[in-house]
């Protein structure tokens, strides 16, 4: 059992088998509101964890951790899901020679023994299943495909799963199903949950069709037509504090990408400082307001420009409460400094969330779309009376292209994975944020690449918004709120929570300088008596 660096407020606990994080993960659920975990992420042989910072420390965890028993443990057994397959994949030829058996008999392996969920990870509704008697562990693909169709049944390690959506992967593809184990319009999306057990069936052997039919939410009609949207820039969404605690789905946070300048503009207008607002991505919104309603623009740095119903223009101020009539239009113009802006208003927007948050999550498609151009909203009737703030300011300086921005961060979990020389050149060099970057992570661009001291596969663990995450390319990608949960590429190091908005603000062009805070370090309590 190790104890590794996660970031100041999360650790992770790294294991010898499955059985024992499934074990470790039983006792951990036990003890989340004693011991002030806020949330576990398992996967193949860690477990990551998430903690209040102020209520307790790594180094407690650590200790408390090291003295349970995990010598043996079991996945709590849920119900049963049947799953019919056409095994017609790409690389079931592949794994039967691999394995030295025939197609036949790979297909009985998969279908005469039963499979259960030990986690999810990797995209919602992502299960990785596994099976005691199957005998089907097979490597996987040396070079990941860019798309594999909703629905494809694999093979990676000991692993078995379905990709509920399309995506890309490099799992081996042995069969199909029309079965959707992830739909966000049933009250329950994701079909699979740790602990699920799973029988599949062959579709060419059974007449019984198990394809599950979506049942269609009833959609709440909205007849209030507050305000029309006229432009929405390069990308306007809903966004919240986000989605914590639904890593058991395989869902990660998202939420607003600057939750300080969120909460400024909800407390601007008196709203509690979780109220859903607009994130506008590089300005260019513009609406056409048809009721009377106070506003206030955070965040990135634009001009708001205001047109009367009479013709008369003028310009209002960022982080404070503007008044609109009926008539007026608002347009926020490009941005000058910082990458979002957050558009609240008073009482705040009429938007049911899903999954507990009015978030978009450009990553997991989960939330209530984007803002489209034409698209009417709506905001809450209210009858408020709290106070506004007047003296909200940004609680970041916001950086332009070309500054060079600095992060602290924390090394870990898997920095002794790099070269002595790739640890300097993390934190001595600068790093581009290239074009390519967005919700899901900033893709960063150094003149040299990092290179891995340890070279083997790595199996899918939790990651953190923050991480830093180095693929074979060496060139380093930040991961921001809308990241995979789970990912198998090695984690050099992750920014510090307190720099994670300002993270999120740096724009094209701009340059990061790591600052490391302290050294990489095991947290006492490592043992190996349970292991």
């Amino acid at each position: 059992m190790r104890f590794l660096p996660v970031n100041i407020d999360a650790i992770m606990v790294e294991l010898s088998s499955l059985e024992q994080t499934m074990a470790l993960t039983d006792q951990l659920q036990n003890n989340l509101v004693f011991w002030k975990i806020e949330e576990i992420i398992p996967a193949a042989r860690t477990v990551l964890i998430r903690f209040n910072p102020i209520l307790t420390d790594a180094d407690t965890l650590a200790k408390n951790i090291s003295a349970l028993d995990i010598k043996s443990g079991s996945i709590p057994s849920g119900e049963l899901i049947t799953i019919s397959v056409n095994y017609n994949g790409e690389d079931l030829a592949y794994v039967a020679d691999h394995l030295g058996i025939t197609v036949n008999e790979v297909i009985t392996r998969h279908t005469n023994n039963e499979y259960q969920v030990a986690f999810c990870g990797f995209a919602p509704g992502f299960a990785y299943m596994v099976s005691n008697h199957a005998q089907l562990n097979v490597p996987r693909r040396q070079s990941p495909r860019v798309r594999i169709p909703a629905g494809s049944v694999a093979l990676a390690g000991e692993f078995s799963s379905v990709y509920p959506q399309a995506s890309p992967g490099g799992w081996q593809l042995i069969g199909i199903t029309e079965s959707a184990v992830w739909d966000i319009n049933r009250d329950n999306p994701a079909l699979f949950k740790p602990g699920s057990r799973v029988h599949f069936v062959d579709a060419a052997k059974s007449s019984k069709k198990y394809h599950l039919p979506t049942i269609k939410k009833e959609e709440k009609n909205n007849s209030q037509q507050d305000i029309k949207v006229l432009a929405t820039g390069l990308q306007t969404l809903f966004q919240d504090n986000g989605r914590i605690g639904q890593a058991a789905l395989g869902i990660s946070e998202s939420g607003a990408m600057d939750k300080s300048a969120l909460h400024s503009a909800n407390r601007v207008l008196g709203n509690p400082i979780n109220e859903v607002a607009l994130e506008i991505t590089q300005g260019g919104f513009k609406a056409q307001i048809n009721r009377s309603m106070l506003i206030a623009v955070t965040g990135a740095v634009c001009d708001i420009n205001i047109t009367t119903l009479l013709g008369e223009k003028y310009t209002a101020p960022m982080y404070q409460p503007i008044l609109l009539e009926k008539g007026d239009t608002v347009e926020l113009g490009n941005i000058k400094c910082g990458v979002r802006s957050y558009l609240a208003v008073r009482g705040g927007f009429q938007v049911s969330p899903i999954l507990t948050s009015c978030s978009f999550d450009t990553l997991a498609q989960v939330g209530p779309p984007p803002i489209t151009i034409g698209q009417t909203l709506a905001f809450k009737s209210t009858n408020m009376k709290a106070s506004v703030s007047l003296n909200e300011s940004p609680a970041i300086n916001y950086p332009c292209s070309g500054d060079v921005v600095v992060l602290d961060i924390v090394l870990g979990p898997r920095t002794d994975w790099f070269t002595p020389n790739a640890i300097k050149l993390l934190t001595e060099q600068l790093w581009r944020v290239t074009p390519a970057s967005n919700r899901i992570g900033l893709r960063l661009s150094g003149d040299i690449s990092l290179t891995r001291d340890k070279l083997q596969e790595l199996p899918s663990e939790g990651t953190c918004i923050g991480a830093i995450q180095i693929p074979a390319n060496g060139q380093p990608v930040l991961f921001l709120n809308d990241h995979p949960l789970t990912g198998g590429y090695p984690i050099i190091g992750a920014v510090c929570k307190y720099h994670l908005d300002l993270s999120g603000q740096i724009p094209v062009n701009a340059k990061i300088k790591f600052n490391p805070v302290g050294i990489f370090k095991e947290f006492e309590g490592s043992h190996t008596d349970h292991v």
